[in-house]
């Protein structure tokens, strides 16, 4: 057999095809993934958590109750749940939905909701900025002087958002 010539260089070997299997084994990767994804998206409705409809909640069945606590409540008129769950920036309120969405879809899909349900320590944190941002003018009278040990708004009105 006679050498062969590539690129002005002599090569004794045949061409490799090694890197083709691994370029279609990590695509079909790839798709089965973003497929797979797109599925579970499209099925558990993940769209409508790009929207401010508290009714995306219910998407889940564990979160009724909580809607239900929200709806009944005296923030509904003018809230939802955006406003108090997640920063008001941008970049800072899709990552927090991002990350909610993912801890969300993990506990719908191996049922790992805590009963009931609470708020983590970020999601706690963002609220509470929130309550600031909003009440404001009720913060600045409300001081930590006001009460024995150090406490923030949720914990005389845990429940107000969600009427428990």
């Amino acid at each position: 057999m006679a050498p062969r010539r590539r690129n002005s260089v002599v090569s004794d070997t045949a061409p490799r095809r090694s890197g083709t299997w691994l370029r279609l084994l990590l695509a079909s990767l790839l798709g089965g993934t973003l497929g797979l994804g797109a599925f579970t998206f499209v099925y558990a409705e993940g769209y409508s958590y790009l929207s401010d409809d508290p009714a995306a909640c219910l998407n889940c069945h564990a979160m009724q109750g909580v809607y239900d606590g929200w709806s009944n409540g005296s923030h509904k008129p003018s809230v939802v749940c955006n406003d108090c769950h997640t920063p008001h920036t941008f970049p800072a309120k899709y990552f927090i939905k991002a990350l909610n969405g993912w801890n969300h879809s993990v506990a719908f899909t191996t049922g790992g909701f805590p009963d009931p349900i609470r708020i983590r320590d970020l999601n706690r944190r963002v609220a509470l900025r929130n309550c600031s941002e909003c009440h404001a003018e009720l913060v600045v009278f409300i001081g930590e002087e006001a009460h024995a040990e150090p406490v923030d708004c949720l914990t005389c009105h845990a429940g107000v958002g969600h009427r428990r």
